[in-house]
């Protein structure tokens, strides 16, 4: 079946790319990603959980204050030549 899909210049440069490195068609490129994402898609994603990262330590560094950018980022850049 022919049909007509429209998908970003980046993408399809970037197919084409793919598909000519390793000698097979745009086509097949599309049909293999189609039957992937049609095979592991079909479970629904349950809802999405951040997970905690914990670090040591008791907040901000002495002499910054919470909300103060312009501080926090002249401490972050301290001697690195930013």
């Amino acid at each position: 079946m022919k049909t007509t899909v429209e998908i970003s210049d980046w993408l399809f440069k970037e197919t084409k790319h793919y598909a000519g490195e390793r000698g097979i068609s745009f086509r097949v490129v599309l049909e293999t990603a189609l039957r992937a994402i049609l095979k592991t898609g079909k479970k629904k994603p349950g809802p999405f959980h951040l997970r905690k990262h914990p670090f040591g330590g008791s907040g901000l560094a002495e002499g910054l204050i919470e909300g103060d950018w312009s501080s926090i980022r002249e401490r972050t850049y301290e001697g690195r030549g930013g």
